[in-house]
C-alpha cells in the first residue's frame, strides 16, 4: 500500500516553483554575504560585454591603416589632375569630411596610417585589462556563491534534522527512514547546487542577454531585428521543457527514495539476509528498485535528445538570417569588417545565454523538485507538542492514572485500547500482561506522550499530560525499550546518553545497578570502550543491561521497562531483578514481561485482552479470582517456572 506522505506531492498536483523560492529565501539569512557574488558577476559581465567593442576597434585600427597606405601609395602614382577629380568619391569611400583638400587627405592619411599601430596597441592592453577584471570577479563571484550555497545547505540539513527529531512518532510510522535519508542529502545538495550555481547562472545570463540586446540596438538596429525572433521561440521551448520536466524529476528522486530505503533495509538486517540464505532473493529486489530510477533518468534524457538539437537548430537558422543580411550590409558599404565582428561577438553572447537555458531550466527543475520533498518535511505537522499554555512538571511522587483511555493510530480504525482507566500509586510496581497486540505496548507508548490519546486522559500526580511541557515530563521518566538502540561511540557515553555531564562514578553505579559493570571491566579500555554501529559488537543480553543503566543514572520517578530482561540469561536477570527491586522502591515502574518473578512480585498486574482491562491485582487474588489469568498464567508462566526450576 503507497503511503500518502512517502511518495510526496500526490499525482494531481501540479508542479511548483514556490519550494526553490522559499530556499532561495535562505540567503536572507546572510545579508551583504548573499549579494558579493551578484554584484561581482555584474561586474564580470560588464567586462565581458566590453570586449566585443576593443575587437572591432582593433580590426578597423588595422584595416583603416592598411587601406589608407594604400590609398596613400596609389595617390603618390596618380597625377595631380586626375587626383583632383577622383578626390569626392575618394573621401566617400574613406568616410573623410567632402571638405577636405587633397594636401588635408594626405595629411589626415598619414595620421591614419601612423596611429593605427597605437590604436592597436591600446585596444590589446583594453582586452587584457577587461580579460584580468573578468577572470578576477568570476572567481570571486564562483567562490562566494559556492560559500553561500554551502552556507544554505548548511541550514537546511540543520533544519531538517531538528525537525525529523521533533515530529511525533505518528510521522515516522507512516515515512520509511530511507526516504528521510534521501531528503537530508541528494535533495538538498540538488538544491544546493541551483543556489550555489544555476541560480548565479540565470542572473548572469539575463544581464548578458539583456546588455547584448541592448547594444545589438544601438549599433545596428536592422541587424538586432534579424536575430530576435530566436529568442521567443527558444524561451517558449525551455518553459514547455521545464513544466514537463519537473514532474519527471519528482519522480527520479521518488525512486532514488525506494532504491534508498530498500538499501538501507538490507544493510539494517544483513544477518537476517545471510541467515536465511536470501542473498539472491534480495538482489533481485535492489535491482527492481535500480532498473526503476535508471528508467525514470532515461525518459528524462531523452526529453534533453529532443530539445537541444531542436534549440541548435533555430539558432543555427537565425544565424544563417544574419549571415545574409549583414554580408549585404557589407557589400553595400553600411558596415565595416571591425563591426562586423563586433556584432558577431555579441550574437555568440546572445545565443549562449539561450543555449545556457536549456541546462538552467533542467537544474531549476531537479532543485525545484527536491525543494518541495524537503519543505513537505518542514511544513509537516506534529501531533505531539507543547500546547501554548503548558507548564513545567514540577518533581513527581509518581502517581499515574489512565481514565477512560481510548487509543487509535493514525487516529482511525480499531481502537487499540478501549476506555482503560487504571491508578498506580507512587513507589507501585505495575506488571503488564497479555497477547501480542493486546496494548501492552501502547500503554507504555503513551505514558512519555509518544502518541496522545484518541479520547480520555492520562494523569501524573494529578497534571494531564497534555497540559505539561514535553521536556519536563520525559526527564522524569526513564525508559528500556525491548529493542535495544545504542549509538556510536564509548560505553561511557553511551550510559551517559541522557545526562552527558554524568561523572564517571554516578555511571559506574548505574552500570553495577543494571549489573553491566562487570562485563564492561572486562573489556581492555573499560568504559572507554567503542561499541560497533548499534552495538553490534555486544551481545544482547550486554546491550540490554547498558541500556538499563541509560535509564537508571537519570535517577528517575517513573520507570518504564518493556520486556528488559527478555535478552539475558537466568543468571544475569537474578543479578539485574535483584538490583531492580531496589531501585524501584519509591518508583513507580510499569513493566512488560515474560519472566514469572517480575509478575508474581508485582503489586498490581493488568490483564489486557484486545486493548482492554479484562483483569486487575496481585498475583494471588488473580489466582484466586480471574479465571483468565489463571489460564494465562499455566499456559505461558508456569512452563517457564518449571523449566527455571529444573535448571536450578
Amino acid at each position: 500500500m503507497t503511503r500518502p506522505n512517502a511518495r510526496g506531492r500526490s499525482r494531481d498536483q501540479r508542479p511548483s516553483f514556490k519550494g526553490i523560492g522559499r530556499a532561495i529565501r535562505y540567503l536572507t539569512h546572510y545579508k551583504g554575504q548573499a549579494l558579493l557574488p551578484y554584484l561581482f558577476l555584474v561586474i564580470a559581465t560588464l567586462s565581458q560585454l566590453a570586449v566585443p567593442s576593443m575587437v572591432r576597434a582593433i580590426l578597423d585600427a588595422v584595416t583603416s591603416g592598411y587601406v589608407a597606405d594604400q590609398v596613400r601609395q596609389a595617390l603618390d602614382k596618380i597625377p595631380a589632375q586626375f587626383v583632383s577629380a577622383a578626390l569626392p568619391k575618394i573621401l566617400e569611400a574613406l568616410k573623410y569630411p567632402s571638405t577636405l583638400t587633397v594636401d588635408q587627405l594626405r595629411v589626415r592619411l598619414d595620421a591614419d596610417v601612423n596611429n593605427a599601430p597605437h590604436l592597436l596597441v591600446n585596444a590589446l592592453i583594453a582586452i587584457v585589462i577587461f580579460a584580468a577584471l573578468r577572470g578576477i570577479f568570476a572567481f570571486l563571484q564562483a567562490f562566494w556563491a559556492e560559500k553561500n550555497s554551502q552556507a544554505v545547505a548548511y541550514d537546511l540539513r540543520n533544519d531538517l534534522y531538528a525537525k525529523i527529531q521533533n515530529l511525533s512518532f505518528s510521522y515516522h510510522d507512516k515515512n520509511q527512514t530511507g526516504q528521510l535519508m534521501i531528503r537530508a542529502t541528494d535533495d538538498v545538495e540538488k538544491v544546493r547546487l541551483f543556489i550555489g550555481q544555476g541560480l548565479l547562472q540565470l542572473v548572469g545570463a539575463v544581464i548578458l542577454l539583456t546588455g547584448t540586446v541592448i547594444i545589438l540596438f544601438t549599433s545596428n538596429a536592422s541587424l538586432a531585428w534579424t536575430a530576435m525572433p530566436i529568442l521567443p521561440i527558444a524561451l517558449v521551448l525551455f518553459l514547455i521543457f521545464g513544466s514537463v520536466s519537473q514532474p519527471m524529476f519528482i519522480k527520479v528522486q521518488q525512486k532514488l527514495s525506494a532504491l534508498n530505503t530498500v538499501l538501507q533495509e538490507n544493510l539494517a538486517g544483513i544477518k537476517v539476509i545471510k541467515a536465511f540464505t536470501r542473498e539472491k532473493e534480495q538482489q533481485a529486489k535492489f535491482r527492481v528498485a535500480a532498473d526503476a530510477t535508471m528508467n525514470q533518468a532515461i525518459a528524462i534524457s531523452r526529453l534533453f535528445t529532443f530539445l537541444f538539437p531542436l534549440v541548435f537548430l533555430i539558432a543555427n537558422l537565425g544565424q544563417a538570417a544574419i549571415l545574409y543580411v549583414g554580408g549585404k550590409q557589407i557589400i553595400s558599404g553600411l558596415l565595416t569588417l571591425g563591426e562586423w565582428q563586433e556584432f558577431s561577438l555579441y550574437l555568440v553572447y546572445l545565443f549562449f545565454p539561450v543555449a545556457q537555458f536549456g541546462f538552467i531550466i533542467t537544474q531549476m527543475g531537479q532543485a525545484a523538485a527536491s525543494a518541495e520533498r524537503i519543505f513537505e518535511i518542514l511544513d509537516a505537522k506534529s501531533d505531539i507538542v507543547d500546547s501554548p499554555n503548558a507548564k513545567t512538571l514540577p518533581e513527581v511522587k509518581g502517581e499515574v492514572k489512565f481514565e477512560n483511555v481510548t487509543f487509535r493510530y493514525f487516529g482511525g480504525g480499531e481502537p487499540v485500547l478501549n476506555k482503560v482507566s487504571f491508578t498506580a500509586e507512587p513507589g507501585e510496581t505495575i506488571a503488564l500482561l497479555g497477547a501480542t497486540g493486546s496494548g501492552k505496548t501502547s500503554i507504555i507508548n503513551l505514558l512519555p506522550r509518544f502518541y496522545d490519546p484518541t479520547e480520555g486522559r492520562i494523569t501524573i500526580d494529578g497534571y494531564d499530560l497534555r497540559e505539561v511541557t514535553l521536556d519536563s515530563l520525559r526527564s522524569q521518566i526513564g525508559i528500556v525499550l525491548q529493542e535495544t538502540t545504542l549509538f556510536g561511540g564509548t560505553i561511557r557515553e553511551n550510559i551517559a546518553f541522557g545526562k552527558p555531564d554524568a561523572t564517571l562514578e554516578e555511571i559506574q553505579a548505574a552500570a553495577k545497578a543494571a549489573a553491566a559493570h562487570d562485563f564492561i571491566m572486562s573489556f581492555p579500555d573499560g568504559y572507554d570502550t567503542h561499541v560497533g554501529e548499534r552495538g553490534t559488537t555486544l551481545s544482547g543480553g550486554q546491550k540490554q543491561r547498558i541500556a538499563i543503566a541509560r535509564a537508571l543514572l537519570l535517577n528517575p520517578h517513573i520507570l518504564i521497562l518493556d520486556d528488559s530482561t527478555s535478552s539475558v540469561d537466568l543468571a544475569t536477570e537474578a543479578q539485574i531483578q535483584a538490583a531492580l527491586e531496589k531501585l524501584m522502591k519509591g518508583r513507580t515502574s510499569f513493566v512488560i514481561a515474560q519472566r514469572i518473578s517480575t509478575v508474581m512480585n508485582a503489586d498490581k498486574i493488568l490483564v489486557l485482552d484486545k486493548g482492554a482491562i479484562v483483569a486487575q491485582g496481585r498475583h494471588a487474588d488473580l489466582m484466586e479470582n480471574e479465571p483468565i489469568y489463571a489460564e494465562i498464567y499455566n499456559s505461558q508462566l508456569l512452563p517457564e517456572s518449571a523449566h527455571a526450576a529444573g535448571e536450578d
